[in-house]
């Protein structure tokens, strides 16, 4: 047994499940810009890609959430990991076959987008369900602990996602390499799951956790709460609206400019999409070590609460966004959107405090859910959005994110709720 209450082979086998779902759907978000651009299909096809994918992650993720709190955790971490290398085996058939002739761009696009649906309806059953099982066999600081060692692999996967997936394209697949690569790692850690994982009687009841879809720059995964029950909590309640509102906007802001980055760096530099891939995945990699150099040693070290950090995210974000939509080489768009990626870590977790601090403790797992939903909800027409102001001008999404960061940082300011309740 280790310090965390589980064997180290069983807590690294449950890590492996996290880190695999994260990782792999990342690698996927880095890939995209460079897949629609090499199929020639409109760039407001890869942002639906992005939109239904959260869609059905978010609306699915309840579902898996409340199946968790039963017995058959390891069953819906199999089922999780089924949608995933399901869903990573028919995208990368799908391109794989489009990239030789053999099928038209439309047609590869369109079932691109049900293998990327595919994941989002079950790939929220796995983190639910392994943060279930780990809460379910520890106790006290124990539980505390590994859930947090758990919650983590979420962000090691934003930066193993889009680091790996230049490695991994290779002829004659190209593009599709990494998503066939991603689907077999996804059915080794299946297999370990199968064979190594016992469904041992748990000692404690624990409930499942409604988990945040998986995105660069994303936050770590939520961990479970101790309530039996969800408290009653209303979106328009006067202690987290100001929180959630927040959320919604900072998460819209952030979600534009991951979604068109890509574009950016493939248009700035004028490459070939494939040729481009390792840019932006330097890029996306240094952002997503930004997020975690703030979450990790930032906040720590600044000691700011949580309204303080959504004002001072918000600035920094804006700022970051500026530099990045007008940078005109690489290593521009990379300081910028470090810098952006920088604000974005230390918004995320201000609001996301702020609302947890705002409500007492039989209500945490109700406004967990609340953070969780905003977290997805970004997804859903921020990327269209996004896409849509690209499509004007390159420097357009990046500016109107500026904007809005700059806009809710005066608001934070002048609200009393999000910057005097815990300041």
């Amino acid at each position: 047994m280790s310090a965390l209450g589980l064997s180290r082979g069983r807590m690294a086998l449950l890590f492996s499940v996290m880190l695999v779902a994260a990782a792999g759907n990342t690698a996927m978000q880095s890939l995209l810009p460079a897949i629609g651009r090499v199929l020639a299909v409109p760039d407001l096809w890869v942002a639906l890609a992005f939109s239904l994918s959260a869609i059905l992650w978010v609306a699915a993720a309840p579902y898996w959430a409340r199946r968790a709190d039963r017995r058959g955790r390891r069953a819906l971490m199999r089922l999780g990991l089924y949608g995933f290398i399901s869903s990573m085996l028919i995208c990368g058939g799908a391109l794989a076959a489009g990239l030789a002739g053999q099928l038209g761009a439309v047609a590869v696009f369109a079932i691109f987008i049900l293998g990327r649906g595919l994941y989002g309806a079950l790939g929220s059953a796995s983190p639910a369900a392994v943060q279930a099982y780990v809460a379910a066999r520890t106790d006290g600081t124990q539980r505390v602990n590994a859930l947090a060692v758990i919650a983590s692999s979420f962000g090691l996967g934003t930066i193993i996602g889009p680091a790996l997936a230049p490695a991994f394209i290779f002829p004659p697949l190209g593009l599709s390499a990494p998503l066939i690569v991603f689907a077999g790692i996804g059915a080794a850690v299946l297999a370990l799951l199968i064979l190594r994982l016992p469904d041992d009687t748990p000692k404690n009841p624990a409930r499942g956790s409604i988990v945040s879809y998986p995105s660069i720059g994303g936050a770590d995964a939520s961990m479970p709460g101790e309530s039996d029950a969800p408290a009653p909590l209303r979106w328009r309640d006067a202690r987290v609206r100001p929180w959630l509102m927040a959320g919604i906007v900072g998460g819209h802001g952030q979600a534009v400019i991951l979604t068109v980055i890509g574009f950016l760096v493939i248009d700035r530099l004028a490459l070939p999409p494939d040729h481009a891939q390792q840019w932006i995945a330097i890029v996306l990699i240094v952002g997503a070590l930004a997020t975690l150099l703030a979450q990790w040693w930032l906040i720590p070290q600044l000691s700011l609460s949580p309204g303080r950090l959504v004002v001072w995210g918000s600035v920094v974000a804006a700022g970051g966004s500026a530099i990045t939509g007008m940078a005109e080489s690489v290593y521009g768009i990379t300081i910028g959107y470090a810098l952006a990626s920088l604000g974005f870590g230390l918004f995320r977790p201000g609001f996301t405090s702020g609302a947890s601090l705002a409500v007492d403790l039989h209500e945490q797992n109700a406004v967990a859910g609340m953070v969780t939903s905003v977290n997805g909800l970004a997804y859903i027409a921020a990327p269209a959005i996004g896409v849509g102001l690209y499509m004007v001008s390159w420097p357009a999404p990046f500016i109107a994110t500026a904007m809005l960061m700059l806009g809710l940082a005066w608001w934070a300011m002048v609200t009393p709720s999000p910057s005097d309740r815990a300041g």
